[in-house]
């Protein structure tokens, strides 16, 4: 909390934060229904007052009725993304992050699907079906697959290949090793060599403590995907 000299609550910094929170609400508002009054769909706007230090539990049990949670990437720099993490983590929603730079996107045409056989990878790849059908083509990317498959190394990603494969979709199957290179990197500079406009990728496969402590594929796609990103857990 914000104190003043004499150590109680600046009551008057904190008056001025709420009107300008409340002032930014009211303009986001107004930019919402402009743009979807007329799409034809039904929509409701809700507007939480937190005072928790992240909004997003506020809100969480609205956004687990949601089909899809939209969020913003945070800027470089910028504030926290606690409210983002808590998101994919707690919402028990998919999450589809808009990344604060580049063009925007409303249709996906190209698709990279980072696939580790994981409970979150399977959950991730069902809930972005819709995307991935609609999409001219899926990639899906393998990163150093076990060494004990029977097959050759591109049975990692064969199963679920065939699977989206009886969707409809149009799927490629790519193993790569990572020698040495983050997996962060490989995934950035595959969205680079395929044109991806769409990641899709399981969330915390590992324990959030491990991603707080040490870094992960997630917390990094949050803060710095180039690309639009789906991500379920």
């Amino acid at each position: 909390p914000y104190t003043s000299a004499t150590g109680f609550p600046d009551t008057e910094f904190l008056q001025v934060s709420a009107d300008m929170n409340r002032e930014r609400a009211e303009k986001l508002r107004t930019l919402f229904l402009r743009h979807i009054e007329d799409s034809g769909l039904s929509f409701e706007w809700r507007s939480l007052e937190s005072f928790s230090g992240d909004s997003a539990l506020t809100g969480i049990s609205s956004v687990r009725a949601a089909d899809l949670i939209i969020a913003a990437q945070r800027e470089t720099g910028g504030d926290s993304s606690a409210d983002v993490d808590t998101l994919v983590y707690d919402a028990g929603r998919p999450v589809l992050v808009v990344p604060h730079e580049g063009p925007l996107i409303t249709t996906f045409k190209r698709v990279l699907l980072a696939w580790n056989g994981s409970k979150e990878a399977a959950r991730a790849a069902f809930d972005a079906l819709p995307f991935i059908i609609e999409a001219e083509k899926t990639d899906i990317l393998v990163i150093d697959p076990p060494e004990t498959l029977d097959d050759s190394p591109e049975a990692a990603g064969a199963e679920i290949a065939a699977a989206l494969s009886r969707h409809g979709a149009t799927v490629s199957v790519s193993v790569q090793q990572s020698g040495g290179s983050s997996v962060d990197d490989i995934i950035q500079t595959r969205i680079a060599e395929t044109g991806a406009d769409l990641l899709v990728l399981g969330a915390y496969s590992h324990s959030w403590l491990r991603q707080l402590l040490f870094g992960g594929v997630t917390r990094s796609v949050l803060r710095t995907a180039p690309v639009a990103a789906f991500l379920s857990r």
